[in-house]
């Protein structure tokens, strides 16, 4: 029990320590895009702020994704769980909702946002810069809502997601329109189309369909490329 007990401190101390090391240096530039930083959890409550709804139009976003109660769907790069608390109603108690992201921080309150709500059917992972650690074959649907662009690894990364899909699964990418200069948001936190494209048809995917009635925010969706 003690060793159990030492295990679990030192891997929350490497987690934390992993944490502070966000940002320590500047991201990569990939496929002539520049990478951007990562949001620090000290931020989160950017993510729950009161003119969120207005601004994105998120409860219309989760309505778009179509979700059907006993999916199993993932939220990589889940912050502290706004579109995670909504998912999970709509997946209901046979559905899952698994709540990805690299800081411990956002997970912890997540958990807390969760509880408070009473929401059970959420499962919180622990990812990586590389894998966001989701099973193999068994997700339905991935959203990575303004989180892709801030990947350190974005191929390994797409690599990995698409192993975890099934076989008609997709994945969700929502961004900061990039083409429209009145989106108030820093460049590097945005993508265009065009290289939201070019990023995932080098990777094996294809894409399905898009959303475009988001008010600053691209919603294209990608089921896996033909063999």
């Amino acid at each position: 029990m003690f060793m159990k007990v030492l295990l679990l401190l030192v891997i929350s101390t490497f987690s934390l320590l992993a944490e502070e090391q966000i940002n320590s240096r500047k991201p990569d530039v990939y496929m002539g895009r520049q990478i951007a930083y990562t949001m620090h959890a000290n931020a989160a409550n950017w993510l729950t702020r009161t003119s969120r709804e207005k601004e994105e139009s998120t409860q219309e976003m989760i309505n778009a994704l179509e979700l059907k109660e006993g999916m199993v769907v993932a939220d990589v790069g889940c912050g502290n769980g706004y579109q995670s608390l909504m998912m999970a109603k709509l997946v209901g108690v046979k559905g899952k909702v698994l709540c990805v992201d690299i800081q411990p921080t956002m997970l912890k309150l997540l958990k807390g946002r969760a509880n408070k709500a009473a929401v059970k059917n959420l499962e919180t992972i622990l990812g990586e810069y590389e894998d966001p650690n989701l099973p193999k074959q068994k997700v339905d649907l991935i959203l990575l809502v303004d989180a892709y662009h801030e990947f350190t690894k974005p191929a390994e990364m797409l690599a990995k997601m698409h192993e975890s899909l099934t076989e008609k699964g997709v994945i969700v990418l929502v961004e900061f329109r990039k083409e429209d200069k009145t989106v108030p948001i820093k460049e590097d936190h945005k993508m265009s189309k065009v290289q939201i494209m070019k990023e995932l048809e080098a990777n094996s995917f294809k894409l399905v369909r898009s959303y475009d009635k988001l008010p600053w925010q691209h919603m294209m969706i990608f089921g896996k490329a033909d063999k």
